[in-house]
């Protein structure tokens, strides 16, 4: 287990668990990176197959073909609401292949289908190439959906970490570029604000970030994601989706967070903005919570986490009119 730090004492004891899971490992660098991401892809096989088994389809991205792996609960029914899920793993982790629980257990705990993006990594892959792999998903779901049984005015963008930090920008990408139109945002925990954690950071929170996704953890990722971009034009909320000048028109948004989460202070920025921007929100702040504390599903934090997020979904995507 990580030893005991300074704010230990204020995390949910029923969440522990997660240090054995997730604990504090090598320093992020370009050169540990490559073992990092072998361990990270042995922790999630370690989880075993997931409850339904998608079909890989083949979607054009700016880069060329990426996966899209779909979780479709009740083949060949009609009129369905559906989820874009984007995969959390601070911009440089994870893989929609290797991270399968999440979406197929939402696919089926909601009754509906779920399409999950094989992003591309950064560093190999820098802004905006990241966020055009989950936009061209997003088109695809769009596009094909008399052929996959989905109700396209139902559709809702979802992801956890870096991945509601994807799922943020593909909103606000979609918004800015014309659609397609989204029913709902779900970002938990999302990674947003580039400056968490830097020299420019504008939060000065004591008690966040000390475990499992760190200042130095955020930094690199976001340092990876940015690549040469120079964060100084009308495309920075796509990159940093805290920076976005405008956010009137985005979809209604469910944001959850723990307390003691490196993106606590974001997530609230980002939530009061919507508010003030006129966007219907959402938002739940779990008490103890720090990075990831779903992953320990029998906490009672996690259950009222879970609870909270697939009603939303339920409510936001009218999944209660489904025929």
């Amino acid at each position: 287990m990580t030893e005991p730090g300074r704010t230990l004492h204020l995390v949910d004891p029923e969440t522990l668990p997660l240090f054995d899971v997730l604990g504090r490992g090598a320093p992020f660098t370009r050169e540990t990176l490559p073992a990092i991401r072998e361990a990270s892809a042995a922790q999630y096989a370690a989880i075993g197959r997931p409850v339904i088994e998608p079909v890989i389809e083949r979607v054009a991205s700016s880069g060329g073909k990426i996966d899209v792996l779909w979780y479709d609960p009740a083949p060949g029914a009609k009129d369905r609401p559906a989820l874009l899920h984007i995969h959390g793993g601070g911009m440089i982790l994870g893989s929609a292949r290797a991270m399968m629980a999440g979406p197929a257990g939402m696919a089926a705990a909601l009754g509906i289908p779920v399409a999950s993006v094989d992003y591309r990594l950064a560093p190999e892959t820098p802004f905006p190439g990241p966020q055009e792999d989950c936009l061209a998903g997003l088109r695809w779901l769009a596009d094909n959906a008399d052929r996959l049984g989905v109700d396209a005015t139902r559709i809702g963008v979802i992801g956890e970490s870096a991945g509601g930090g994807l799922a943020a920008a593909t909103a606000q990408m979609a918004h800015d570029t014309g659609g397609p139109a989204l029913a709902a945002q779900i970002l938990v925990y999302p990674m947003i604000d580039h400056r968490t954690g830097g020299d420019a950071c504008p939060y000065g929170n004591r008690t966040t970030g000390e475990f499992i996704w760190t200042r130095a953890y955020n930094q690199f990722g976001w340092e990876a994601l940015r690549g040469d971009y120079a964060v100084d034009d009308a495309r920075k909320g796509w990159f940093s989706p805290s920076l976005a000048d405008d956010l009137a028109g985005l979809p209604p948004t469910w944001i959850g967070t723990g307390s003691l989460d490196l993106f606590f202070d974001e997530n609230l920025d980002y939530a009061r903005r919507l508010v003030d921007a006129g966007v219907p929100v959402e938002l739940h702040s779990y008490p103890g919570g720090i990075h990831a504390f779903n992953i320990v599903a029998d906490a009672g934090i996690a259950k009222a986490f879970s609870r909270d997020m697939l009603g939303a979904i339920a409510r936001m995507l009218k999944i209660s009119e489904r025929p």
